[in-house]
C-alpha cells in the first residue's frame, strides 16, 4: 500500500526556551543556580533568545532535544537521515519484522506521469513482494529468512523511526534539508519537523529553514530562484501555529 510521510513531536524538553536561556545567562551570572532558575522561569525569555540567535550563540541551544515519531518514510530516506550524527534513530528492523506485505513510498514524479504509470509502479511493488514470500519460504521463514529475505527488497519500502535531536543540530537539519535543492523526500520531512517544533519553541525556531529567509542564497549558482515561494511557505507555517493556539483558547 502507498504511504505518505507522516512526523509527530512526541517528547521535548520541558520548557525548551526557559531551558536554552539558562544555560546562556548562567555562562554571564554569578547568581546561585535556583535564583538564576527562578528568574528565568518568571519572565519572558524571547527577547533574550533572539539576542543569542542573532549573537551565534548555540552551545546553549544543545539543552534542549526534540523526540519526532516519523513514518511514512522510505528506506532511501532511512540512508539520508541517518547521516545526520548528532542525533538519535531508533527504527524499525527488517531483520525482526516481516516485510511481505510491506507498504511503500511513490516518487511524485512518478505520480505526474500518471494513472498508468502508478499502477506499473504498484505492479512491481508487488512482484517484489511476491519475490519476497518466495525468499522467506525457501529459507525456513522466521528471523533468518527476514534476514536474508530482505536483500530484495526496494528503497521504496516503508520505515518507521524515532527521531532524538537537540536544537542546534535541528537548526543545521532545516538549513541543509528545507533547501529546495535537498532531496523531495527529506525536504518533505524537514518542513514536517519544523512546523512541529515551532508549535512548542516559536522563538527558539523563528528563524529556521533554508539560508534564503535569512538573506542570500547560499547555494550560489546552484539557487533554485524561488526564494519568495519558500518565504511564503515559512509565512503559512507561522500562521498555522498562530491559528493552531487560537483555536485551543
Amino acid at each position: 500500500m502507498q504511504v505518505k510521510p507522516k512526523v509527530n513531536l512526541i517528547r521535548y524538553t520541558a520548557d525548551p526556551e526557559a531551558t536554552v536561556a539558562l544555560a546562556a545567562k548562567l555562562c554571564y551570572s554569578n547568581r546561585e543556580l535556583d535564583d538564576l532558575t527562578e528568574n528565568i522561569l518568571a519572565k519572558d525569555n524571547s527577547e533574550f533568545i533572539g539576542r543569542l540567535i542573532e549573537m551565534s550563540h548555540e552551545s546553549p541551544m544543545e539543552h534542549a532535544s526534540f523526540t519526532f515519531s516519523v513514518e511514512g518514510v522510505s528506506r532511501a530516506l532511512l540512508a539520508q537521515i541517518t547521516r545526520h550524527r548528532i542525533a538519535s534513530f531508533s527504527v524499525r528492523s527488517q531483520r525482526y519484522v516481516s516485510e511481505e506485505a510491506f507498504n511503500y513510498v511513490i516518487p511524485p514524479a512518478i505520480e505526474e506521469l500518471g494513472a498508468a504509470a502508478v499502477a506499473r509502479f504498484v505492479g512491481q511493488m508487488d512482484t517484489i513482494m511476491d519475490w519476497y514470500r518466495d525468499w522467506q519460504s525457501a529459507l525456513g521463514r522466521g528471523e533468518r529468512s527476514n534476514e536474508d529475505a530482505r536483500f530484495i527488497l526496494p528503497n521504496a519500502c516503508e520505515t518507521k523511526m524515532i527521531v532524538t535531536m537537540n536544537a542546534r543540530e535541528l537548526m543545521h537539519f532545516f538549513a541543509l534539508r528545507c533547501c529546495n535543492r535537498a532531496q523531495w523526500e527529506i525536504r518533505s520531512v524537514a518542513w514536517l519537523m519544523l512546523e512541529e517544533v515551532v508549535k512548542v519553541a516559536p522563538n527558539l525556531f523563528r528563524d529556521c529553514g533554508p539560508g534564503c529567509l535569512r538573506g542570500d542564497c547560499p547555494e550560489g549558482k546552484k539557487s533554485c530562484g524561488k526564494a519568495a515561494e519558500v518565504k511564503l511557505h515559512r509565512t503559512e507555517i507561522n500562521e498555522r501555529v498562530t491559528a493552531l493556539k487560537k483555536k485551543k483558547k
